[in-house]
């Protein structure tokens, strides 16, 4: 069997934006030169939702996503390796390493999550159903058949699934548990990959309560019951207990590429959800574990 094709990365284009293909992907990737996004247009990596090449001149007004492969010259090779917790012929449900990214995104290609599973499984037609950070170990839940996609995609949309994690944060001997926390969650102006809390109605929340403490650290389940990105760090940085080693919150402190010596304590422990072929309740726990520091930082 051929080896699956690299996949593609999508972008979204949000709402009356304005300007050329080219304007609009040098602004959204400031860290990638003009000349790069040139390359790949002339040579047709780079289409609508449709798949038709788009142009550097094209106008962006009206596109709602771009998709296009791309080539990285000097990937860094990821030396952590996830396992295959469960595979049938709709699901595969994989425990992947920190550091891993699940899809394609900036200086990643293969050294990813779904391209590795590709490899590994011989199913080009592998796809997530969600997605969660680099930075964060754990479950992920992927289709292996695109007839039932849907069905289980459906699961996601309709906050059918219980997703629980776990993270080790500084304790806070006044935190009031179980806790509800409520916060509107945007982007931030400044820094676009990263989210921030803005005053407006609520569109994230998360139940938190502890379940260890050891010293100055505690170990808390969190339960997100909306699905923003970085909803779990942005919530417990701005309760003042941020995520052990998170780069992101609640200041920008990324490490070195090849720096792998303090991976963000968070961890993607539990799926839950019916399933909507069988009926059956289904359950699914990653085999990883954080550990608190103990006397590591006392």
């Amino acid at each position: 069997m051929p080896a699956p094709s690299l996949p593609t990365s999508r972008v979204g284009v949000p709402a009356r934006t304005q300007g050329t293909v080219l304007e609009f992907l040098c602004q959204r990737f400031v860290h990638i030169p003009a000349t790069v996004w040139q390359q790949r247009l002339h040579d047709g990596l780079v289409c609508d939702d449709h798949g038709h090449p788009l142009q550097a001149s094209d106008s962006v007004a009206g596109i709602q996503h771009i998709r296009y492969q791309r080539a990285v010259a000097h990937e860094p090779a990821i030396p952590f390796e996830a396992s295959i917790l469960f595979q049938n012929e709709h699901l595969l449900v994989a425990d992947k390493p920190h550091f891993l990214p699940v899809m394609p995104a900036g200086q990643y290609v293969q050294q990813t999550l779904l391209h590795r599973l590709q490899q590994h499984t011989g199913l080009p037609q592998l796809s997530p159903l969600h997605r969660i950070d680099r930075d964060t170990a754990g479950l992920v839940l992927f289709s292996t058949n695109p007839a039932s996609r849907n069905a289980y995609h459906a699961l996601f949309r309709q906050r059918q699934v219980r997703k629980i994690y776990q993270a080790i944060a500084p304790f806070d001997p006044h935190f009031l548990q179980p806790r509800e926390h409520h916060s509107h969650l945007a982007e931030d102006p400044q820094q676009f990959f990263r989210m921030a809390e803005h005053p407006g109605p609520p569109n994230s929340h998360t139940r938190l309560h502890i379940t260890e403490t050891i010293g100055r650290w505690a170990r808390y389940q969190l339960e997100p019951v909306t699905g923003k990105r970085h909803q779990l760090r942005v919530h417990l940085a701005a309760l003042g207990i941020p995520i052990r080693h998170d780069p992101y919150y609640p200041h920008l402190n990324e490490p070195a590429v090849g720096d792998y010596s303090h991976p963000m304590q968070l961890l993607a422990q539990e799926l839950h959800f019916t399933d909507p072929l069988t009926g059956h309740s289904t359950r699914f726990v990653s085999q990883r574990m954080l550990c608190v520091p103990e006397a590591l930082e006392k």
